[in-house]
């Protein structure tokens, strides 16, 4: 049992590390599309740095394996989730990702979440599903596999609009969350069938289940819709929504999926509902967007300036505050409805006098 909380902990710090080196990679990429998924895999499997974070991903891949088979899958996702400590940690270490008084607190959740799940492992009354019926499994993942399609499709639409809000990662970091989900449950599949034979029994027992097809799937779909995210989002961000949202399907469809069942006696059953409930409420603190940027950022003034005089940002600008607040603005309209003209030189104030005045040519004051 406690084999199974080392090898969660080894997980957490292969997939942090992972993560975050990926991130770093992705930085010094050309943009990636979900809508070209060959050319996302193409790009990034020719990026060395890139291939070193995978590595780590893959090893914890394989630690999460060992994890399935000697834990239950809602103490495996309690250890798992506190795992975003480190994320966070690693960000702000190596990306410079600082994280805001809110994430904060975040990891203080965290941190006395995973102790009250590690409480409440009793390696004597736990009990360790290992099949489903197939069917069953099927009738969870394939819905939830659409569903998370389509949110990323959707973030995606919104995210090609003109003049849109910036996206904070929320969207797509429920939507990949669901697809790894999906993958928890083919992991905790594949785990139980790698017992017993000889090579060839393990193959065809695992070939004649779903579990690898729907590994295929969100090994294939995820790696695209995932790294398009982390590289348009912040990963101290998109990666804790993701784990959260992992982590809550994984406990709550996986545990009746695989048979298993909750602790009898009361404290550990407190232990192990609360801290998972505390773990997971890390989803609603995590900020709903980042900072905007400050304002008050001088203009450009190496841009040619379009034809007709004034340049679109001296008009934007004067708009927002005009030179002088006590004159009437240039763009103000006369009673006939028509516009007065702006200045000749953009250095010199708004043409003056009553709106109906005639027009003559402006001085500087």
């Amino acid at each position: 049992m406690w084999w199974g909380v080392g090898a969660a902990l080894v997980a957490n710090l292969l997939y942090s590390v992972g993560f975050v080196l990926e991130k770093r990679a992705l930085g010094a990429l050309p943009a990636l599309s979900a809508g070209r998924p060959v050319r996302v895999v193409v790009t990034l499997v020719t990026s060395p740095s890139w291939l070193v974070g995978a590595v780590a991903l893959a090893a914890g891949f394989g630690a999460q394996l060992v994890v399935y088979r000697t834990l239950p899958i809602a103490a495996a996702q309690g250890i798992f989730v506190s795992g975003l400590v480190l994320l966070l940690l690693l960000s702000s270490a190596v990306l410079g990702e600082r994280p805001t008084g809110r994430e904060r607190r975040a990891l203080g959740t965290v941190l006395v979440a995973l102790l009250m799940v590690v409480a409440s492992v009793r390696e004597e009354d736990e009990v360790v599903g290992g099949e489903a019926p197939w069917g069953l499994v099927l009738l969870v993942s394939v819905p939830t596999l659409v569903t998370g399609v389509a949110l990323y499709a959707q973030v995606e639409r919104r995210a090609l609009r003109r003049h849109r809000v910036p996206t904070n990662g929320i969207g797509y970091g429920v939507a990949v969350g669901l697809l790894y989900g999906v993958s928890s449950l083919a992991v905790k599949g594949a785990a139980g069938r790698l017992t017993g034979g000889g090579t060839g029994e393990v193959a065809r027992a695992l070939l004649g289940s779903p579990y690898p097809y729907l590994l295929l799937f969100t090994a294939g779909a995820g790696l695209v819709m995932s790294q398009t995210a982390l590289q348009r989002c912040r990963a101290s961000l998109l990666v804790p929504v993701c784990t959260t949202v992992t982590a809550l399907f994984t406990a709550v469809a996986g545990t009746p999926v695989f048979g298993e069942r909750l602790p009898e006696d009361p404290l550990p059953l407190f232990l192990r509902v609360a801290g998972t409930a505390l773990a997971l409420s890390v989803l609603l603190a995590m900020p709903r967007h980042d900072a905007p940027p400050p304002t008050g950022i001088p203009l450009p003034t190496d841009a040619p300036p379009p034809a007709g005089g004034a340049t679109a940002p001296v008009r934007a600008a004067h708009r927002r505050n005009p030179p002088f607040p006590s004159l009437p603005s240039p763009n103000d309209e006369d009673h006939d409805g028509s516009r007065r003209d702006p200045a000749a030189h953009p250095g010199l104030p708004p043409r003056q006098g009553a709106s109906h005045a005639p027009r003559r040519p402006g001085r500087a004051l």
